[in-house]
């Protein structure tokens, strides 16, 4: 088809694919009032519209139009309507997400727009531990401790192998090679005639018969130090002639994992002529994620199963976790010992290994929340999920939200930071809300941040129980100062800055020493700024000391979270600090200005929502 005449097309194309691709949000209004289910459909496929309803479309949405996209291709992004570089079709207007009832975080459904997008939910519940099993997978080793080499003692020639193929197996003492060597040869010359000559001084005196004695002794070390053993040295004492050749048994017993010697070959002292390993007990490697890693410790108990032996129960314990991720694959090997009496397991064998998980989180928390595993929606390090805010008529909300989660056990992952207890998030769907989300302009899952750009919760460190509760009461008496210079009220602030100086006492002491360090870089400027607080004779110096504190503590709730029980929001006044603008922390409620008080009490917008961090 010429591009005139897919053109003359796409718009009755494009109609019917934003149709398509808009049906199971027939239901989406903004966040007032809900109409009722019909009107919301109209506004939902108008809003979709293609060809020369542009204009029409943006006006009726009533929002200033700052691009256009494709509802095909939402990555594409033009400051003016057109057609779409990938497909030819004409784009549509994406209203400005600061003009738009909806927030950019926001996706609203009606009923039947729900149930056209499948959308399940489930609630953030509690666990007394994490019960879910760890998988990984591993290969079967030799125990590198098991694993020997059989050597020559002297340089010599191959003459005879009596051990001829990998993977047989040797006693200790047995004859694996014969080896001719002109040194053992002239050892034993050296032998024979020192025995000659104790024979001819049998008559002799005694300074004379005891030198006789020293030298048959020398020769018989020479030889011992060659590798000879006194039982082959006694037969070697009995023969006529010197030997040509000497047997080499090996002193391990095992089964041959490599055969680096062949017959005729010229070997140095000290060649490998075999390596036998000892296959009674052997490794297997597993490999573990960055993620899985808090999940083990040594001496916990991994069953592994093998392709090989579906019926057997095999059962080791973990005896060595890689303090070292391997750069590349990120990845860190964990070792696992295994008893193999029978030789059923073979190196090279691959295993599953499945690791019972029934303890503590990373924080520490004996109890975690756990979201099911069908939540999250990855974008690295970090993870979104989708929590159900309001019902108003029927009309949902659902809300994108950056979550930190733990390694995953079996169906759940235990929460790190961003939900509460008993919130419900959406379990199935989810890519459909992301995906309107996406065709909207708004901060879903594709407009996250990368692993490599700084972001919510990357910083955060275990935080002992105790410590928790005393840092609780730093941000109580915080929000005491913040709601008194709101209400320009000196006195109370004065009070509130000098319980905050009183509360920042405690927390240390109960800090573990990995966290120690993170501590003193908020404490120092935290403790100064609310001595001045507390001592300062006017609001305006109240303020200037506030702005301080307020500084120390978004960079504890950066590292320790939001160790209360409430949601906290991150507010900013861009006319505080002389224009300078300057942001706070207060409880989740009607923005009240600590830099303005009561003059200008709402004057600011609130950043973000800061979660309880379990």
């Amino acid at each position: 088809m010429s591009r005139p005449s897919m053109l003359r097309w796409a718009p009755w194309v494009a109609t019917a694919v934003a149709a398509a691709l808009t049906g199971y949000v027939a239901g989406r209004s903004s966040r007032g009032a809900p109409p009722r289910e019909d009107p919301s459909v109209a506004q939902t496929v108008h809003g979709h519209s293609h060809g020369g309803a542009h204009a029409e479309a943006a006006g009726a949405e009533g929002a200033e139009v700052e691009a256009w996209t494709c509802s095909m291709h939402p990555q594409v992004r033009l400051g003016e309507p057109g057609s779409c570089p990938i497909c030819g079709m004409d784009l549509i207007p994406v209203a400005d997400s600061a003009a738009s009832d909806e927030s950019p975080t926001d996706v609203t459904l009606g009923e039947r727009a729900r149930t056209l997008a499948r959308i399940r939910t489930a609630a953030v519940t509690r666990g007394s531990g994490l019960n879910g099993d760890l998988q990984l997978l591993g290969r079967v080793e030799t125990d590198e401790r098991r694993l020997h080499a059989v050597t020559t003692w002297v340089a010599g020639r191959i003459d005879r192998l009596h051990v001829q193929v990998t993977g047989e197996r040797v006693r200790r003492g047995q004859a694996i090679a014969t080896l001719y060597s002109p040194e053992v040869y002239a050892a034993h010359q050296d032998l024979l005639a020192a025995q000659r000559v104790l024979t001819r001084l049998a008559n002799a005196t005694p300074p004379a018969r005891t030198a006789a004695e020293a030298g048959l002794e020398a020769t018989r070390e020479r030889l011992r130090l060659l590798g000879i053993t006194d039982a082959t040295l006694v037969a070697l004492e009995g023969t006529a002639r010197p030997q040509r050749q000497v047997v080499i048994r090996s002193p391990f017993a095992g089964t041959v994992i490599t055969r680096d010697a062949t017959e005729g070959m010229t070997v140095g002292a000290g060649a490998p002529l075999y390596h036998v390993a000892d296959l009674s007990r052997v490794w297997v490697q597993l490999d573990a994620y960055e993620r899985d890693l808090p999940a083990l410790a040594v001496g916990q108990e991994v069953s592994l199963q093998v392709a090989a032996l579906p019926q057997a129960r095999i059962v080791g314990s973990i005896a060595f976790i890689d303090p070292v991720v391997d750069a590349r694959r990120r990845v860190a090997r964990v070792r696992v010992e295994v008893e193999n009496p029978d030789g059923q397991l073979r190196p090279g064998m691959f295993a599953e290994a499945r690791v019972s998980a029934a303890q503590t989180t990373e924080t520490g928390e004996p109890d975690a929340l756990l979201v099911p595993a069908t939540a999250p929606l990855f974008t690295g390090r970090r993870s979104v999920v989708y929590v159900e805010l309001d019902d108003v008529n029927g009309v949902r909300t659902y809300r994108a939200r950056v979550v930190r989660l733990g390694a995953r056990r079996g169906d759940v992952y235990p929460v790190l930071a961003g939900l509460r207890e008993g919130e419900r998030v959406v379990v199935e769907g989810a890519f459909a809300l992301d995906a309107d989300l996406q065709i909207r302009g708004g901060d879903s899952m594709m407009a996250q941040s990368d692993d490599r750009t700084p972001g919510l919760y990357d910083e955060l460190v275990p935080t002992p129980t105790a410590f928790r509760v005393q840092l609780a009461r730093v941000v109580e008496a915080y929000l005491a100062l913040q709601e008194a210079l709101a209400a320009d009220d000196l006195d109370a602030a004065s009070a509130a800055a000098g319980l905050l100086s009183r509360s920042l006492d405690g927390p240390a002491a109960e800090l573990p020493a990995s966290t120690i360090a993170a501590w003193r870089e908020v404490e120092a400027p935290w403790r100064e700024a609310a001595n001045e607080a507390e001592t300062a004779s006017s609001l305006a110096d109240a303020r200037r000391a506030f702005h301080a504190i307020s500084q120390a503590l978004e960079r504890s709730l950066d590292v320790f979270g939001n160790v209360g029980a409430t949601p906290l929001d991150l507010v900013r006044c861009p006319m505080a600090r002389s224009g300078a603008g300057a942001t706070w922390v207060q409880r989740s409620a009607a923005i009240a200005n600590p830099y303005f008080g009561p003059s200008m009490a709402t004057c600011g917008e609130s950043l973000r929502t800061l979660e309880p961090t379990p």
